[in-house]
């Protein structure tokens, strides 16, 4: 009995009418939208009922609060769940300048506009779009991975903020997850990382229903994930039923409790009506129910059978008298807390104030190297090692890994105080991932949604394992920062395992993602203080493994022509060329040799360099064409990539030098010549886009 009926409800009556509203919505908003998934958001209403209203530290008045626990919903197809659970809990939008608004994050007409063009509800959620969403999610896996990095963010942030008596981040981090979660790779390597650095601030809820899209789970998934979490290192507890208020509210207080280790819990739900007894076979495999069905839910419920959107009376009242009033004091004691804290650690609270608001420290960019000309030159990788280094000395809050590749990737910290993020010691700057480069991505784009400054790194060709969280973080308009050595056939030895050929192209076509390839040192330097400033794209940076000459830039033009993604390097006399040569890193040299031939001959060349396509699309129309003038046809491209996608800027008439197959196992220079990287080879190209 509902009630606007006028019953007075109280208690367990009161808590059931507040899941049953829960419910209601999610169905009412998949079958008007016709498309969603309501089984799980019925079956898990009772879980985030009460972890919401009873144990999350979340103040629905201020979402950004620092130290509000995170509530990740990892299988993102249930997202009726979290938007129901804003839309209750009267959680506020946040606006572009990250101001606090008093509109709610999800009113009612974005309930009822789910999955519609332009609404805050898409079908799965989208953290840039609705405030009280903490990450995309959808691609399963991705949510727990992302969990991953903001329980190292919450234990990283505690290691170097909190101060004795003024503890400033306790967070928790809470993720529901599915089946799917566990079946994919990534949740295993998140799992896997978790129980090794001992996150206890860590908990994962799994929806042990027993159902996937296809049908029932045992069709594909047998394994005893109790157990499997026990081998990882695991707390782990069942929810025998997922209605079980009690129960669940014991599990939460057991993973509170954990001091050593993340916490599994497993809840045992029945997708559809929440019943042990009923399954909605429509639900189960993501369809609405259908009109007929929904009036037989919700007579199941005891809920009017026309009512559409429905809250009772006395339920958002419950909801402001349980996560509402408590968030608020827990929130108000912290800011009490933090206002002490800023008092006596000035230094540290404006740190912390910069970091929330994605602003660079006073200072970020000093001390940065200047490399000089070298024609034997120095590695990509190598250059960036360094300038990465003194980056992380002047922005404090700068911290990454590599995917068990450090070495190569010249991406350790070594300055003094680094340190590493070990169990037990969580201020280190050091992560280490291990050979987990999916989970890597993931916990990347956790670390920066927790204002962690974030870098990850491994071999190019390995990106193909981290693309989906790549992917993301472009689509969430976040700045992570993806580091990636061994950029071409230049790896040489190891052969077409190791040798990229087709992650340029297909990264390049990924929106909002800027795509940097410098083409020596100083140019390294530049396209870091590019990523650096970047506040809603994330970057990838690509680099050499092979030593390239550093150029002269008394002789040729400045590299800070990187900060617009493109620039005339080198130039004929008159400023009017014959051809251009275009090209990206360790191929940048091979035009400037070739431009100096060229030039020998009475060949009127130009050079341009081209580290960032993205950055040079967004430059104006009178820039782009000062750098390539419409009026010059003749040009060559020069990359040891796939072609595709340098018609854009060589044009019909333009000859492109690239990779047309998978590369080979052989020294460096054999498959240059191989190849056809040499000058003999851009000069012959140059001639025949001249028609000499």
């Amino acid at each position: 009995m509902v009630a606007s009926e006028q019953v007075l409800v109280t208690g367990k009556q009161l808590d059931t009418l507040c899941i049953n509203t829960i419910r209601t919505l999610a169905i009412d908003a998949v079958q008007q939208a016709n498309s969603g998934h309501p089984g799980a958001p019925m079956g898990l209403a009772p879980v985030a009922y009460c972890l919401w209203q009873d144990f999350l530290r979340y103040d629905p008045a201020d979402p950004t609060w620092l130290n509000r626990d995170r509530f990740v919903l990892s299988n993102g197809h249930a997202s009726m769940l979290l938007y129901a659970i804003l839309h209750l809990a009267e959680v506020r939008q946040v606006g572009a300048e990250g101001r606090v608004s008093k509109e709610l994050a999800v009113p009612m007409e974005e309930i009822k506009r789910f999955r519609q063009l332009g609404s805050r509800t898409p079908g799965h959620p989208e953290s840039h779009l609705t405030s009280g969403v903490e990450t995309t999610t959808g691609p399963l896996g991705q949510g727990v991975g992302n969990s991953l990095g903001m329980a190292i963010a919450g234990k990283w942030l505690a290691a170097n903020f909190n101060r004795p008596g003024l503890e400033i981040f306790d967070y928790n981090v809470y993720a529901l997850c599915s089946d799917g979660d566990l079946m994919e790779g990534i949740g295993g390597e998140a799992a896997s990382l978790a129980a090794h650095l001992h996150l206890s601030n860590l908990c994962w809820i799994y929806d042990n229903n027993h159902v996937t899209l296809d049908g029932p789970a045992a069709w594909s998934f047998s394994e005893d994930v109790a157990t499997r979490f026990i081998g990882y290192g695991w707390n782990v507890t069942r929810v025998a039923d997922a209605n079980d208020l009690e129960m669940l509210a014991r599990a939460f207080e057991v993973f509170q409790k954990t001091t050593d280790r993340p916490t599994l819990i497993i809840v045992d739900s029945h997708i559809g009506y929440g019943s042990p007894h009923k399954q909605d076979t429509n639900a189960a495999h993501g369809e609405p129910l259908g009109e007929e069905e929904v009036r037989l839910v919700k007579k199941f419920y005891g809920w009017p059978e026309d009512a559409k959107f429905l809250v009772p009376d006395g339920v958002r009242e419950n909801f402001r008298d349980g996560i509402g009033k408590r968030g608020r004091d827990l929130h108000a004691q912290w800011s009490e807390r933090f206002a002490e804290y800023s008092e006596k650690y000035p230094e540290l609270a404006e740190r912390l104030r910069s970091m929330q608001h994605s602003e660079l420290p006073a200072g970020w960019d000093k001390n940065l190297p200047t490399f000089p000309a070298d024609t034997k030159g120095v590695a990509t990788r190598e250059s960036s090692g360094k300038v990465l280094n003194v980056l992380a000395q002047n922005i404090p809050w700068l911290l990454g890994g590599s995917a068990d590749l450090a070495t190569s990737n010249k991406t350790t910290l070594k300055f003094e105080g680094a340190g590493d993020f070990e169990a037990g010691s969580y201020g280190g700057r050091n992560l280490h991932f291990g050979v987990r480069e999916h989970v890597m991505g993931a916990g990347v784009n956790g670390l920066v949604l927790s204002g962690i400054c974030a870098f990850g790194a491994t071999f190019f060709n390995f990106s193909d394992y981290m693309r989906a969280s790549i992917r993301l973080s472009a689509l969430m308009e976040i700045p992570s920062i993806f580091v990636f050595t061994h950029d071409s056939i230049g790896v040489g030895e190891d052969g077409p395992t190791h040798q990229p050929i087709e992650q340029l192209a297909s990264l390049r076509a990924m929106p909002n993602l800027v795509v940097l390839r410098p083409g020596d040192a100083n140019e390294v330097v530049e396209a870091w203080k590019v990523v650096a400033q970047l506040k809603h794209s994330p970057a990838a940076l690509v680099l050499t493994r092979q030593n390239v000459p550093t150029l002269d830039r008394t002789k040729y033009a400045s590299a800070a022509g990187v900060a617009k993604g493109a620039y005339v390097l080198a130039d004929a006399a008159d400023g009017k060329p014959e051809v251009i040569l275009l090209a990206t890193g360790s191929e940048l040299s091979l035009c400037v040799e070739a431009y100096e031939k060229l030039k020998a001959e009475g060949i009127r060349a130009r050079v341009v360099s081209m580290p960032s396509w993205e950055i040079f699309e967004q430059q104006d129309e009178a820039y782009r064409e000062s750098v390539l003038p419409p009026s010059v046809t003749a040009r060559v491209s020069v990359e040891m990539a796939a072609t595709l996608g340098w018609d854009r800027y060589v044009g019909p008439k333009g000859r492109k030098i690239g990779m047309h197959r998978f590369g080979a196992s052989a020294p460096l220079k054999d498959l240059l010549k191989y190849f056809g990287f040499t000058v003999d080879a851009v000069v012959a190209e140059a001639h025949k886009a001249i028609g000499r």
